[in-house]
């Protein structure tokens, strides 16, 4: 039977966290399915990535004097993007996985789609559906991963947070 503490605290279990330092924040305790979760972890990843190149080739691209603000929105979306797909990519790590970064398999393992439209109504639609599908993506993750990894669900929720405030800019842009 394991110890605890009077607060319920199986101190068995905190003994067994200081063995298998290899493991790194990943303990005998973790819940999750880790292969899964990093697969998750890693199409979220190409997601990011993809929004990253899509966001950027719009801020370039888009011209025309009085486009100034959506170009300016186009950059500050994509700094976001690629800042998720740092958290995503550390996340990674941390669950002893590796991040796929691979150009050739980007675009198949994302689950929004590269835009290469030269009007600007055209690309703030195509963001607006990107961040859509991006957060129904999260939305479908964090069920999945229930309350078995609270970090990553935690983690999952504070992007889709944002991917909301980016959808609702672009669908203030779409006008």
């Amino acid at each position: 039977m394991a110890e605890s503490t009077p607060s319920g605290i199986d101190k068995e279990a905190i003994r067994a966290a200081a063995r298998n330092l290899q493991d790194g924040p990943v303990t005998a305790g973790y819940q999750g399915d880790r292969q899964a979760v990093i697969a998750m972890l890693n199409d979220a990843l190409a997601t990011e990535l993809v929004c990253v190149l899509r966001y950027r080739r719009h801020y370039y691209t888009v011209s025309g004097r009085d486009n100034g603000p959506i170009k300016a929105e186009f950059l500050e979306h994509a700094t976001q993007e690629q800042e998720h797909a740092d958290w995503l990519a550390e996340r990674i790590i941390q669950l002893n996985g590796k991040p796929d970064f691979n150009p050739a398999t980007l675009l198949a393992r994302s689950h929004a789609e590269y835009d290469a439209s030269d009007d600007v109504q055209a690309m703030i639609r195509a963001n607006l559906i990107a961040e859509r599908v991006a957060i129904e993506s999260y939305r479908q993750m964090i069920g999945q991963i229930g309350d078995t990894d609270p970090t990553t669900r935690h983690l999952l929720i504070k992007i889709m947070a944002v991917e909301e405030e980016h959808a609702d800019d672009m669908r203030d842009l779409l006008g």
